[in-house]
């Protein structure tokens, strides 16, 4: 996938000017062992298409990791979707712990009808338990990001947003503490909260540590390399956390912030619902999330204007980029009792709900609108890096590797074992953790690379 320019974000929103927008989670034990689905049926059927809306019935169940939209926005949707459908029954299931609560739950053939694919379900599973949809060359015509999460050229998950990863900023704590440009090196970034620290009573940077889905940083990696090939190129490496590399340049600063003093007293304490109306209100200067959580910092501001988006902290020879790529992946479980009305649900969702608009992401249909909490990027200049896919032969490569090292590069053990370090509650350093990483990535890709 290429890299995409984000300039031309900034001439749809000022053509949508007069349009009107609508008003992730901890990690548990992997899932349990399936047979690695390395082959595809030539002949595999996709999920069942959806006919016209009367002549479809059933009763399904949608399982969400949106514990805020369930009751309210989902419900709207729901009734817009019998609209057309008047003969499906939609429930809906939300979870806090969603990756936790659904990797249980797919133990069984009970895992909802239509559901999000947790992140650490490993590619060569896929087809263990989801339905096709179709072909990477027929659905890439339509939608955004179709490769991540496809084997062997079907596609069995698609993005309900996209998602640009950067970092929220209050810009009126910005602006108290006298910052007047932001910083786009991990140092400047750490002298910018250094004057939060000291002219204001805004925390600089807050961790949601208790939460630990918000230290899954290796999303930023992308950003950092300004590479759509960063991951792919780790399989490659024995070393990926040497001095230098963008693993160690973006667990560093994640390392810098809490041993200088610039988070809050006490990460076990914090709380994620709790830290949104802090920032809102400016008793928080910055979070270190993905676009998608920029509305709903401004739903909870007085003043939505005060809340900033920018990049990671870094560029290369002056390019700043940002990694760009699908949210959590709407998909129809195999075993579901109802494919059609599954089937329906899914693309009215994706194609019909204006969900991805109304949360500030990028759409996933490539002729979607553009939401204006991202126009910040565009006006910075910002490129946009979408990673590709891992290279024929290598799917799955990078997960085993993660897996058998028991890294936790998509779990929050790695984030909380570099803050655990910061604070001084363990006796390691942040080298000694990097070597360590170095030397279990080392043994462990032995293993997967020479099978």
């Amino acid at each position: 996938m290429k890299s995409l320019k984000f300039l031309v974000v900034l001439m749809i929103v000022a053509m949508l000017a007069v349009a009107c927008g609508g008003a992730a989670e901890p990690a548990a034990a992997p899932v349990a062992p399936a047979p690695a689905a390395t082959e595809v049926p030539a002949a595999v059927a996709p999920a069942a298409e959806a006919p016209a809306g009367s002549d479809i019935s059933g009763e399904i169940t949608v399982l969400t990791n949106r514990t805020d939209l369930v009751d309210t926005t989902f419900v709207e949707y729901a009734k817009k979707f019998n609209e057309k459908y008047p003969n499906v029954k939609v429930n809906f299931e939300a979870m806090t712990d969603y990756t936790g609560e659904v990797k249980i739950r797919m133990n069984t053939e009970d895992y909802g009808d239509v559901l999000l694919i947790p992140d650490e379900v490993n590619i060569t599973q896929l087809p263990d338990f989801f339905a096709p949809l179709g072909t990477v060359d027929e659905l890439g015509q339509k939608y955004n990001f179709v490769t991540e999460k496809a084997l062997q050229g079907q596609v069995y998950g698609l993005p309900v947003t996209g998602n640009a990863n950067g970092v929220l900023y209050n810009k009126a704590v910005f602006e108290a503490a006298g910052i007047t440009e932001l910083p786009n090196t991990p140092e400047a970034f750490l002298a910018a909260l250094q004057l939060v620290k000291d002219k204001t009573d805004a925390i600089p940077y807050y961790t949601n540590y208790a939460a630990g889905w918000p230290l899954q940083w290796q999303s930023y990696l992308g950003s950092v390399s300004c590479d759509p090939d960063a991951s792919n190129k780790m399989v490659q490496m024995d070393a990926p956390f040497a001095p230098g590399t963008p693993n160690y340049i973006i667990y560093k600063l994640m390392y810098d912030m809490v041993a200088q003093g610039l988070n809050e007293t006490d990460p076990s304490t914090t709380d994620w619902e709790s830290s949104k109306q802090m920032f809102a209100d400016g008793e928080i200067a910055t979070l270190p999330l993905g676009s998608w959580a920029i509305v709903q910092m401004e739903e909870k501001a007085a003043d939505p204007s005060v809340v900033g988006y920018m990049p990671f902290p870094s560029n290369v020879d002056g390019k700043v980029c940002a990694t760009a790529g699908g949210d959590y992946k709407i998909a129809i479980n195999k075993n579901t009792e109802s494919p059609e009305a599954a089937r329906a649900w899914l693309d009215w969702f994706l194609d019909e709900s204006n969900f991805a608009y109304d949360q500030g992401g990028i759409p996933p249909l490539k002729d979607g609108e553009y939401p204006p909490q991202l126009a910040s990027f565009a006006e910075l200049g910002v490129e946009l890096v979408s990673a590709n896919p891992a290279p024929a032969g290598e799917e799955g490569w990078f997960n085993q590797i993660d897996t058998e090292a028991e890294i936790g590069l998509n779990t929050p053990n790695l984030g909380q074992r570099i803050i655990d370090a910061a604070r001084g509650n363990t006796d390691e350093t942040f080298d000694d953790i990097m070597n360590d990483l170095n030397a279990k990535w080392t043994e462990a890709r032995a293993g997967v690379v020479n099978q």
